[in-house]
């Protein structure tokens, strides 16, 4: 019996499963939609979901400039953002090639667009079995991204045909 024992183990030690875990916090939180199986998304959402409320509980300390802080909420700005970076890598790359610092962005960004809202800042969206062993696959992403399509293909229109130049020896 598995008492008092809360969360998915994935058939890993605790070494790998917190690194599979990281890794997914902090894709999701640099691309803000990552697409994976339906049990590593609930599990990922309980570890974004925390780590954005302990952002918001900064209140503006969190997005105000350092040298307009006083010493007391510089110190617990810095207090949060080792928390934030003790689970996140400091550092995430973007599908644009730019270099991200993820807990500036949790600290900064997310804990701003979610100042409204109460939890709940992550929404998944079943997409169906995966083709090769049938795990349900799911986004996931945060609530206020747009709504996603339909995996299946948009139909593509013909375009006109380029013609090839000839090589000039």
């Amino acid at each position: 019996m598995r008492h008092k024992k809360a969360g998915r183990q994935f058939g890993r030690d605790t070494s790998s499963r917190r690194a599979m875990l990281r890794n997914l916090a902090a894709n999701l939180v640099t691309h803000e939609r990552i697409e994976t199986t339906e049990a590593k998304a609930k599990e990922t959402r309980r570890i974004v979901e925390r780590l954005i409320s302990k952002a918001k509980r900064l209140g503006t300390v969190g997005y105000t400039k350092q040298a307009d802080l006083s010493d007391e909420n510089k110190a617990k700005r810095l207090h949060v953002s080792r928390l934030l970076g003790a689970y996140l890598p400091r550092w995430g790359v973007t599908a644009e090639g730019l270099q991200v610092d993820l807990v500036e962005k949790v600290l900064i960004e997310l804990s701003k667009r979610f100042a409204e809202r109460p939890g709940g800042y992550t929404r998944i969206v079943k997409l169906g079995p995966r083709r090769g062993d049938g795990a349900p696959m799911v986004y996931i992403e945060f609530v206020d991204a747009p709504a996603v399509q339909d995996r299946v293909a948009a139909p593509v229109v013909d375009e006109e045909p380029v013609e090839a130049e000839a090589a000039v020896g």
